[in-house]
C-alpha cells in the first residue's frame, strides 16, 4: 500500500506539472488559433534563464522567480505574437505549423549554443531537503509546491476568464474575432496577453519540471510536449477537461514506471506511454468536417514538360560528375548527403505539397527502409530496394488510417506520435543498444558504385528518376486528384471522389518513396544507427524542404542541398552547437512572408520580370509615386 501512494503522489505530481504546460497551449490556441509546438522549447529556455539566476549568478531563489515568470516570459511570448505569430493568422494550417516548428528548432538552436551540453548542470528543488510525512509516504516540498501551484493556476484561469473584462474579451475573441472589433475590442492586444500568458505557464512548467531532469535540453523540450496529450483530451478548449487528461497521463505514467518490467519490450513502453495517449485520445475524436475551400495564400506552381526536366536531368548529372570529381572526401560526403536528402524530400512534395498532408514522420518510414535492405544482402542489390520500398510503403499506409478522419492539426500529431512511437518500440529494439546496421552499396549490371564520385553521381541519376516520377504524378490523374483534394475535400466527396483511397495511397506511395531514400542514405553512410531516424530529423527534414519549395521538385534539391553541404560550409565559418536547429528553425520563421518557399520566390520574380507590371502594379506604382511626392515636395 505503501508503494502504492508513492507512486500515485508522484503521478499527481506530474500530472500537475503537465496541467501548468497544458493550460498555457489551450490558452493561446483559443485566443489565436494557432498551435504553438515550441510550447515545450520555450519552458526550456526560460528554465535555462532561471538556473542562469539562480545558480550560476546566485541570485535569490524568488528574484529570479520574478524576473523570469513575470517579465522576461511574458515579454518573451508577446514578442512572438507580435513579430511571427501575427503574420500566420489567416494563413493555412501548415504555415502556422511550420512556424512554431521553425520557432522550436531554433529555440534548441539558441539552447545548445549558449548552455553547452558537456557541463554539468543541477537546478535546486524548492526549499531542498525538506518534507512532509502523507501517511506512510515522505513528500517534498517541491512537489507539493507543484501540485499547489497547478490549483492556483486552475483558480486564477477560472476567474480571469470569468470574472474579469480581460477574460471576457479572451473568450469573445474566440467565438468571433471580427464581432469583438467591431464592438470597440482590441482583438489583437488580447491575443498579444493570451501568449504572454502563455508564455508564462510554459517556463513555469519548465522551471518545476528542471530539478528532476538534470537541464537536459532535448529530455525538457520534449518532456513538456508530452503535456499536448492533455490538452488534446480537452479538445483544445476545455481546461476543465486538460486538467483532468494531465492528471490521468500523470498517474499512468507513474504506475507504469512502477508495475512495469524494467526489461523486455514492456520497459520501452514506459518514455512512449504520453504518444500512446495523445495517439488514442486523437482517434476517439469527432471525425473532422470536410473543408469547402482553403486560403489560397501563394502563386500557383507551373509543372515543367518533359524537355526541361531531360534537359535538367543532363545538366544536374553532369554536373554531379564534374563538380565531385574536384572535390575532396569530405566535401563530396556532404554534397552526397544534400542528394540523398533531396530524394528524401520528394516524398514530402508528393504527400505534403501536393497532397497537403502533413506528415511528421517521414525519417520514421527512412529508417524502416534502410533497416529492410540492411537485412536482404547488405542493401546491395536492387531487392533490397524493393523491399525497402515495399515495407515502408505498407507502414505508410497503415499510418494512413488515422488521417481518413483527422486533418491539419490533429494529423500532424498523430504522426509525430507515430515517430515517437518507433523511436522507441522499434528502433531501439532493431539497433539494441547503439549498435549500427551496415549497408554496401549498389551494385547493378556489373557495375559497381564503391567510389565515392561514382556513388554521388548514381544519387544524382536516382534524383532525377524519382523527380520525374513525382512529376508524371502530378501531370496524371492521380496528381489532378491530389491536388483537387488538397484545394477543397468537401467539393471532391459532393462529386463522388474517393478520398478515402486517395489518402491512403499518397500517404503509402510517398512513404515508399522514403523508404528508398532510406536506402540509398544508408549506403552513402555504410552504417546507420537509431539516432538517424529520431524525430526531431524528420522536422528538421520537413521544414528543410518547405523553405526550398514543398510544392516544387526543385525545391526538395534546393533543401537537400542547404540541408547538406550548405549547413557543411556554414559550420566551417560559424563554430556553433545546434547550427543545424538554429539555421532551420530561423529559416522556418520566414514561411508566413514567402509559403512557396525559395523556389516559389525566385519563380515569382522571374515571372514579373518576363510578363511586365500588371495593371494593378501600375496603379500602386503611381498611388506611391504621387504620395512620395506630396511629402517630398514641402521639403524641395
Amino acid at each position: 500500500m505503501t508503494e502504492f501512494l508513492a507512486f500515485t503522489i508522484t503521478g499527481i505530481v506530474t500530472g500537475a506539472v503537465y496541467a501548468i504546460a497544458a493550460s498555457g497551449l489551450v490558452v493561446t490556441y483559443t485566443t489565436s488559433g494557432i498551435f504553438n509546438f515550441a510550447h515545450g522549447a520555450i519552458g526550456m529556455v526560460m528554465a535555462f534563464l532561471y538556473w542562469q539566476l539562480r545558480v550560476h549568478m546566485h541570485w535569490p531563489a524568488p528574484l529570479a522567480l520574478i524576473v523570469v515568470l513575470f517579465i522576461l516570459a511574458p515579454l518573451f511570448g508577446a514578442l512572438i505574437e507580435r513579430v511571427l505569430m501575427r503574420n500566420v493568422r489567416g494563413s493555412d494550417t501548415g504555415v502556422s505549423l511550420m512556424v512554431t516548428l521553425g520557432l522550436l528548432l531554433a529555440l534548441i538552436g539558441v539552447a545548445l549554443w549558449r548552455w553547452k551540453q558537456t557541463e554539468p548542470r543541477a537546478m535546486p528543488e524548492f526549499f531542498a531537503g525538506h518534507s512532509v510525512r502523507i501517511f506512510s509516504v515522505n513528500v517534498s516540498w517541491h512537489e507539493l509546491i507543484s501540485i499547489g501551484v497547478a490549483i492556483l493556476v486552475a483558480v486564477a484561469l477560472r476567474f480571469l476568464l470569468y470574472r474579469t473584462r480581460v477574460g471576457v474579451a479572451m473568450r469573445a475573441v474566440v467565438d468571433d474575432r471580427d464581432l469583438t472589433a467591431l464592438n470597440g475590442g482590441k482583438p489583437s492586444r488580447v491575443s498579444q496577453l493570451s501568449w504572454a500568458l502563455g508564455s508564462m505557464l510554459a517556463a513555469l512548467a519548465g522551471i518545476l519540471l528542471a530539478p528532476k531532469l538534470s537541464l537536459n535540453i532535448l529530455v525538457l523540450t520534449f518532456l513538456v510536449i508530452d503535456a499536448y496529450a492533455a490538452a488534446i483530451v480537452g479538445q483544445l478548449k476545455s481546461l476543465p477537461l486538460t486538467f483532468a487528461g494531465a492528471l490521468a497521463l500523470g498517474l499512468a505514467e507513474a504506475y507504469a514506471i512502477g508495475y512495469l518490467p524494467t526489461s523486455g519490450f514492456l520497459s520501452h513502453i514506459k518514455p512512449s506511454l504520453p504518444m500512446i495517449f495523445l495517439f488514442a485520445v486523437l482517434l476517439f475524436l469527432p471525425q473532422t468536417r470536410l473543408r469547402v475551400g482553403r486560403l489560397v495564400g501563394g502563386r500557383s506552381i507551373r509543372v515543367p514538360d518533359w524537355r526541361q526536366v531531360a534537359i535538367a536531368g543532363v545538366v544536374l548529372v553532369a554536373g554531379t560528375w564534374i563538380v565531385a570529381s574536384s572535390l575532396g572526401s569530405a566535401d563530396l560526403a556532404s554534397l552526397g548527403a544534400g542528394l540523398a536528402f533531396g530524394i528524401i524530400m520528394l516524398s514530402l512534395v508528393l504527400l505534403a505539397g501536393y497532397g497537403g498532408q502533413t506528415s511528421l514522420c517521414q525519417m520514421t518510414f527512412v529508417g524502416i527502409g534502410a533497416v529492410v535492405a540492411a537485412k536482404i544482402s547488405n542493401g546491395s542489390s536492387p531487392l533490397g530496394i524493393l523491399a525497402a520500398a515495399g515495407a515502408a510503403g505498407v507502414v505508410g499506409a497503415i499510418i494512413s488510417l488515422p488521417a481518413l478522419r483527422l486533418t491539419g492539426l490533429y494529423l500532424a500529431l498523430s504522426t509525430l506520435a507515430f515517430a515517437v512511437l518507433a523511436d522507441n518500440l522499434f528502433f531501439l529494439q532493431v539497433f539494441g543498444g547503439g549498435g549500427g546496421k551496415n549497408l554496401h552499396r549498389l551494385g547493378l549490371l556489373g557495375i559497381n558504385f564503391n567510389g565515392d564520385v561514382a556513388y554521388t553521381v548514381l544519387l544524382a541519376v536516382v534524383f532525377m528518376l524519382m523527380a520525374s516520377f513525382v512529376l508524371a504524378i502530378r501531370r496524371g490523374p492521380f496528381g489532378r486528384l491530389l491536388s483537387a483534394m488538397k484545394d477543397s475535400p468537401a467539393a471532391c466527396a459532393t462529386l463522388g471522389l474517393d478520398l478515402t483511397r486517395t489518402k491512403v495511397g499518397v500517404f503509402a506511395l510517398s512513404a515508399a518513396m522514403a523508404g528508398i531514400g532510406g536506402v540509398f542514405f544508408g549506403q552513402l553512410r555504410g552504417s546507420v544507427g537509431s539516432t538517424d531516424f529520431l524525430y526531431l530529423q524528420s522536422l528538421v527534414v520537413l521544414l528543410m524542404v518547405t523553405i526550398g519549395g514543398i510544392l516544387t521538385v526543385s525545391g526538395a534539391f534546393l533543401g537537400g542541398m542547404l540541408l547538406g553541404p550548405g549547413f557543411y560550409v556554414l559550420s566551417k565559418i560559424i563554430h556553433i552547437d545546434g547550427l543545424t536547429f538554429l539555421g532551420a528553425g530561423l529559416g522556418a520563421m520566414t514561411i508566413a512572408r514567402s509559403p512557396n518557399g525559395i523556389v516559389g520566390q525566385i519563380g515569382g520574380a522571374f515571372d514579373r520580370f518576363r510578363r511586365g507590371p500588371t495593371v494593378e502594379e501600375d496603379v500602386e506604382d503611381v498611388e506611391i509615386t504621387e504620395e512620395v511626392e506630396r511629402v517630398v515636395a514641402p521639403v524641395g
